[in-house]
């Protein structure tokens, strides 16, 4: 699998094109909002009716990645289903699908703000995953450091000859990665943001997904 090599608080990372993060030393794959169920959650409040295919797409690319690495743990780095009620509309299908990849592994759904406790599905159900050195959990805490997080789904452009460039990005510090959204239906914030700007350091770089993963300093 295409990756880029990182390091954080001295444990040795790689970040796949996927969108997905590869701690070797743990034999653990992470992903960050999956927001499983999202199509089915906007046409319950009333929004268009999207293709209905996002859970399935997603999870297809889980699979692969499970295939690729090997992983004997997987960390859900919270926002794994859209809303509660989502998690319950899973079809059989699906909720059999994720069963199948649960198996033999160990699982870990962190709490996100979209999914705030524990679903009807098997796995751990943490608040947040301390793994020395470093620490899992859904939103970035100013102050912290060592910690792996999500829940921005950070997205960052550059420009080139005659064209600008945009992809979900993984964001990096000394202190800090946020993780891009792994979900079909995300969509992605500027790393230009100021919510992003205040909390990476200045020499921040930002992994951009795809075949071929690229680093670069982080847009601002």
């Amino acid at each position: 699998m295409n990756g880029c090599n990182i390091t954080l608080a001295g444990a040795q990372l790689t970040a796949f094109g996927s969108g997905a993060l590869w701690w070797d030393a743990h034999n653990l794959l992470c992903v960050s909002d999956l927001h499983l169920g999202k199509s089915e959650r906007i046409l319950r409040r009333g929004g268009a009716a999207l293709p209905p295919y996002e859970t399935r797409d997603t999870l297809s690319r889980l699979e692969r990645d499970l295939e690729a690495t090997g992983a004997r743990i997987v960390v859900c780095l919270g926002d794994s289903f859209d809303d509660l009620a989502a998690a319950q509309s899973l079809s059989e299908t699906e909720r059999l699908w994720i069963t199948r990849l649960q198996a033999g592994r160990r699982w870990i759904w962190i709490e996100g703000n979209h999914d705030p406790g524990p679903i009807d599905l098997g796995g751990s159900h943490l608040a947040e995953l301390p793994l020395p050195p470093i620490i899992f959990r859904h939103i970035a805490q100013t102050g912290n450091s060592a910690e792996i997080s999500g829940h921005y789904h950070p997205k960052a452009q550059i420009s080139m000859p005659g064209r600008s460039l945009s992809r979900p990005a993984f964001l990096l510090d000394s202190d800090r990665l946020i993780m891009p959204a792994y979900g079909t239906y995300t969509g992605g914030l500027r790393s230009s943001d100021e919510a992003l700007t205040r909390i990476m350091r200045s020499d921040a770089t930002a992994i951009l997904t795809g075949r071929t993963p690229h680093q670069i300093p982080m847009p601002r």
